[in-house]
């Protein structure tokens, strides 16, 4: 047992846990345990403010800190008045969390060294944001002070916030020396739709659809996540057969997304054949997900309790033998990219990212297993059939582009694999059971492995089981600052590379 286990609530994935019998720590000794965590090898799955119920009351500060060794979530609790000591500057995957704390309740984290708006929206609560906003001023995205460097010779490039293409909007300020990238600092927030406030005094009959469009690439990946938040809050155990139908519609999500963004690196290097063979197969993969659905995308399948679609012997072994007839051509089309000495050339060495500074940053998914570090919750935080299925830990070591490249391609593999043992096992029963009210001031936790990475939803009821407080943590707030560092000391040419190495979500960001 750690010494700050007796401040700290343990929760296994799914768990929960009755306020009522939780301590709030000073925020000193709060400090104190975080810091320590980090230290002992956890790392911050969400940091988030929680307004108190009372008129008068404070701001109260959750902290989740994942120890993946021993399979358990720590829960630390404690309560902030108009501004607390920021821990940025000794925890740095602190920091986009402290910003959004700052910019939801205009409440400082002195000390901060970075403290910028994140998502240009109004306040949620108090006379003025800490930037001296009124509360109904919501401020234009983009609009700050970027960081500077000065010299000779030293020069300043804006990409965005419209690119070329089909892209959502996002800005890249770039500090250059030639063509050499000193630094870049990203300005999202354009598609903030307040998703979050919207899910207050829930669940509500459009909370499922919301969750499906945080980020429409990962439809399964968040829809799971809540549905596992609400099941935990009110106590419902889901259907074996459920759990094989979702586990499924997960894997064919990470596959269309993998195999997609295999061929728009080739896109980028110019390597037509892969490019164009791998957008068929990413819309196989989608179709296999209509097929079991009625959606490319998956919306309309996971539902609390279960699933809305059942998978009858017909259609599991019709999807069986399409998956024999995909995974051959999947196969020559990444094996063809792969072999290919001028596509190796373009990847290998470009865009590095160390596994200390994945660290540092609290990097996820396939950004953090190319720099060797070991994230993934079907490994570490099991549920469902992943708890006897999923036993391959994939990695990477030299966190360079070709490194995540090649996390996508081992993935593929093993993710159709698992397609196929889930398929060909299916247990009996029913697909979906009744969810019954939530428990009252009550904290659920809900990890699941998304395509980019770990997926994080947190629901609090209040005293009468609504949803006081919904936080939600998509993979990519933490991987974008991994992007800003893998573009140090590059050629300004190889952004584009960068950034389809790491494909990111702009949305599942701004929330």
């Amino acid at each position: 047992m750690m010494k700050n286990d007796l401040e700290a609530q343990l929760l296994k994935n799914g768990g929960t846990v009755d306020l009522s019998l939780m301590e709030s720590l000073g925020y000193d000794e709060f400090s104190r345990c975080l810091l320590a965590e980090v230290k002992a090898g956890g790392r911050v799955a969400a940091l988030f403010g929680v307004p108190g119920e009372g008129k008068n009351e404070g701001l109260e500060l959750f902290a989740l800190i994942a120890r993946d060794r021993s399979a358990q979530i720590a829960v630390y609790r404690t309560e902030v008045g108009t501004s607390f000591p920021s821990l940025t500057q000794s925890c740095p995957q602190i920091h986009l969390f402290e910003r959004e704390i700052a910019e939801q309740y205009g409440v400082t984290p002195t000390g901060h060294p970075w403290l910028k708006p994140l998502r240009f929206h109004r306040v949620w609560q108090g006379d003025t944001d800490v930037w001296g906003r009124p509360p109904d001023e919501r401020p234009r995205p983009g609009d700050m002070e970027f960081y500077r460097i000065e010299g000779e010779g030293v020069h300043e490039v804006a990409v965005g916030p419209v690119h070329a293409g089909i892209i959502e909007p996002g800005h890249f300020r770039f500090q250059c020396y030639g063509e050499k990238v000193m630094h870049l600092e990203i300005s999202l927030g354009y598609q903030h739709r307040a998703i979050e406030p919207m899910l207050l005094a829930g669940p509500h009959p459009f909370t499922m659809a919301q969750m499906e469009t945080i980020a429409g690439d990962t439809t399964i990946g968040h829809g799971l996540a809540y549905c596992q938040v609400i099941e935990a809050l009110s106590g419902c155990v889901v259907p074996e057969r459920a759990q094989s139908i979702r586990a499924m519609a997960l894997e064919l999500e990470r596959l269309a997304n993998h195999v997609g963004d295999i061929g728009a690196l080739a896109g980028d290097i110019g390597f037509l054949p892969t490019a164009s063979f791998c957008g068929r197969l990413r819309g196989d993969y989608l179709n296999l997900s209509a097929a079991l659905c009625g959606s490319r995308f998956g919306r309309g399948l996971v539902r609390p309790g279960g699933v809305l679609f059942d998978l009858d012997a017909t259609l599991a072994s019709g999807m069986q033998t399409r998956i024999d007839e995909i995974e051959g051509n999947t196969l020559g089309a990444l094996n063809l990219f792969f072999d290919e000495p001028s596509v190796l050339g373009r990847l290998e060495g470009t865009g590095r990212v160390s596994r200390s500074v994945a660290e540092d940053l609290g990097l996820v998914g396939v950004a953090a297993k190319a720099c060797g570090v070991p994230r993934d919750s079907r490994f570490f935080h099991p549920t469902g059939v992943y708890r006897q299925l999923f036993d391959e830990m994939i990695t990477e070591e030299t966190g360079d582009a070709m490194a995540r490249a090649h996390v996508r391609l081992r993935e593929t593999m093993v993710s159709i694999d698992l397609l196929r043992r889930i398929g060909t096992s299916l247990p009996a029963g029913p697909v979906k059971v009744p969810v019954g009210p939530l428990k009252a001031n009550t904290l659920a936790v809900s990890l699941v492995e998304g395509w980019r990475g770990e997926v994080v939803h947190v629901g609090i009821t209040d005293a009468g089981g609504r949803l006081r407080r919904y936080k939600i943590v998509d993979p990519s707030f933490h991987n974008w600052s991994g992007l800003a560092m893998a573009l140090r000391d590059e050629q300004i040419s190889d952004f584009p590379l960068c950034n389809k190495s790491f494909g990111l979500s702009y949305c599942g960001f701004d929330l």
